[in-house]
């Protein structure tokens, strides 16, 4: 009886040989040499005072003067398939195995050891082996029995069964085996083919003799209702109606068992059994081979959106004050006069009275909507997905962009547009008066370091608390990427330049991107949207209308809002801008490793220093550097011009040792 052959789910190294421990010793060999072809249980992370820590067992290989290698099994238990699952997801990398009765030399060199078990464990040494010994007394250049266990983790990734190629499957494979695969693969095809049909006036003799004596299911002539899509290994019912005779997948020839090997072993070395048969059509005259593989499937239910991000939109209208009225009225009083201070009284003089102005500003409210329709054919043809709710979905989450965008920059639409939202209505936090928003202008050849700086120094202006700072990724990357002089960056995320910044949150922005306020680029706006008031009346909140016009059969779909929105004390914003400049790309310096010369080009708007002195560098070769010496270089914008964000302008250059 031939033994069922089972495939291990994965395997790895046991151990491996001539790898240093770090307590010294040294794995030899012959160290487990005696353990080839043995089973030992596979347990979890070494514990075995629990049955369900048993996931399976492993098979050992000793390979010499290389280790002993794991192939390992794991049983039907929840735990272990559990496992399995970490295995083949990538969570679970290690092995490690529990050994006692250890044996050892003078050299520190283990001769002998039994293995007990093979675990998964979650973390292996960082390199080679580690040998945990304990209380362990040598003695003078003899072979020593170790009477303590060990746990030894080889450190290594684990491989999965799956990564065995098609070839190496096919000849693991007995003789039998082979045949038989070979067989079932020719009577599927073969099973497959038509003998050239006629239109049914039986003067096909081919298919007169072919089907004569057949019985009634398994003929050529099936009832309509016989049109389900088979197996192509599948023997029995050909499950083709009548009427689609005409559509040939072979000849009537059908293929040799040679035939059938050569495209297997073809379709194994090309990756594909597809292209295999495409590439032996004409040779073995198959013919609309493309009826053999099935159709493209859609791996969504319905079209995937390409949106902008839209996290930011989220973060700012759930954080803005609602209030249920939509003309906004705000009233000020300016105390930051002089004439406003509290005066000294001398005696006998007559008191004078104070003076500030009372300033106020109202904002009304305007419409936003999204307007769609649909033909009534297309609603009712299409039935993969719901399209109506897929519709909706799309106008409600682009009608609040829209919204989110209008309140913190404005829609970007020029004023004598008809579809652009009034700044006078809902009034964008970035462009807002100074009253409002407080405008930080910063040097065009500003660094990232330095924008920090001037946010912080320039925050005495600002009169809001707890901010958010609204910001492209460009920008935001560009404070992270900021390093010292060792080449250790400042912060290591986005919370730690947050508190760099002085800011709550840091918040991506896409449509800020190129963002300019009165010709100069906009690098972030600072507000906490709860200062920012958004007002709206009942039935003013987002609603969907839908209606159906008779004529043009047209279902009409409507997503609107009527709101306003608006800053309603002064300074309680701040936009931070860059002076307009002209952009200057470096150009990064070259190197000759063998001669050690670093040369600095020339490039207009741009400054090359050494990163350690500071000092600037001039255009042309630099003197050499000595044999393993190392210069660090910057560049920085000259006067008047800008670097384009995400620009690495830094380089380290080394000399090779003699």
């Amino acid at each position: 009886m031939t033994k069922t052959v089972i495939e291990h789910d994965f395997g790895g190294y046991a151990t491996k040989v001539g790898l240093k421990c770090s307590d010294g010793r040294t794995i030899t060999s012959a160290a487990f040499a005696h353990m080839d072809g043995k089973e030992i249980p596979l347990v979890w992370q070494h514990v075995h005072d629990n049955p369900e820590n048993i996931l399976g067992y492993a098979k050992l290989e000793h390979r010499e003067n290389d280790g002993t290698y794991a192939y390992c099994y794991f049983n039907d238990t929840p735990a272990a398939q559990n496992s399995k699952l970490l295995v083949e997801h990538g969570d679970i990398k290690y092995l490690s195995i529990y050994a006692n009765q250890l044996k050892e030399n003078s050299k520190k060199e283990v001769l002998h050891g039994e293995m007990c078990e093979v675990s998964l464990v979650l973390k292996g040494a960082n390199k080679g082996a580690l040998i945990d010994f304990v209380n362990i007394k040598h003695s003078d250049g003899g072979i020593e029995v170790l009477e303590d266990e060990a746990f030894i983790y080889t450190g290594i990734d684990l491989e999965h069964a799956a990564t065995k190629t098609g070839q190496e499957i096919f000849d693991s494979m007995t003789e039998e085996q082979q045949e038989l695969t070979l067989s079932m693969v020719k009577k599927a095809l073969e099973e497959g083919a038509s003998v050239e049909h006629s239109d049914g006036d039986g003067s096909d003799e081919d298919d007169k003799d072919k089907n004569e004596g057949a019985e009634d299911d398994s003929t050529l002539e099936h009832k309509e209702k016989d049109t389900m899509t088979r197996n192509v290994f599948e023997q029995g019912k050909q499950e083709a109606s009548g009427d689609a005779r005409t559509g040939a997948v072979l000849t009537h020839s059908g293929l040799s068992f040679d035939a059938v090997k050569t495209i297997w072993n073809d379709g194994i070395k090309m990756g594909s059994f597809k292209d295999s048969l495409l590439a032996h059509a004409d040779e073995y005259g198959i013919t609309n081979i493309e009826q053999l593989f099935p159709e493209a499937r859609a791996l969504n239910q319905k079209p995937e959106w390409i949106t902008r991000r839209m996290e930011w939109v989220e973060i700012l209208l759930t954080g803005t004050r609602k209030i249920p009225w939509s003309r906004i009225k705000s009233m000020t009083a300016d105390l930051t006069l002089d004439s406003a201070r509290a005066k000294g009284y001398i005696k006998g003089n007559v008191k004078k009275d104070q003076f500030f102005a009372v300033a106020s500003r109202t904002t009304f409210p305007k419409t936003i909507y999204k307007k769609q329709k649909l033909d009534r054919d297309d609603i009712v043809d299409i039935t993969d997905f719901d399209i109506v709710s897929w519709l909706w979905e799309e106008m409600y989450f682009m009608l609040r962009e829209e919204l989110a965008r209008a309140i913190l920059l404005g829609d970007g639409r020029e004023p004598d547009d008809v579809d652009k939202i009034d700044e006078s209505n809902i009034r964008p936090i970035a462009m807002d008066d100074e009253f409002y928003t407080d405008i930080l202008v910063v040097p065009t050849n500003v660094s990232p370091s330095g924008l920090i700086e001037a946010v912080l120094r320039g925050r005495n202006n600002y009169k809001g608390t707890a901010p958010v700072a609204f910001m492209t990724n460009g920008v935001m990357v560009d404070m992270l990427l900021e390093k010292d002089n060792l080449g250790r960056r400042y912060y290591n995320s986005k919370a730690e330049l947050a508190t760099a910044l002085n800011v709550r949150e840091i918040v991506e922005v896409e449509v800020l991107e190129g963002a300019m306020r009165d010709e100069n680029e906009i690098q972030m706006v600072i507000v906490n949207p709860g200062d920012y008031t958004v007002g709206s009346t009942k039935g003013g909140e987002i609603t969907k209308f839908s209606d159906f016009d008779i004529d043009v059969n047209q279902e009409k779909y409507l997503i609107e809002t009527r709101v306003s929105g608006a800053l309603i004390s002064p300074k309680r914003a701040q936009v931070v801008v860059r002076t307009a400049g002209t952009l200057a790309t470096p150009v990064v310096p070259t190197f000759v490793p063998a001669t050690g010369v670093v040369t600095i080009p020339t490039v207009t708007g741009v400054v090359y220093k050494d990163q350690q002195t500071n000092v600037t560098l001039s255009a042309g070769a630099q003197a050499p550097l000595d044999p393993e010496e190392s210069v660090s270089i910057k560049a920085v914008p000259a006067s008047g011009y800008y670097f384009p964000h995400n620009f690495d302008a830094d380089w380290t250059f080394t000399r090779p040792a003699a």
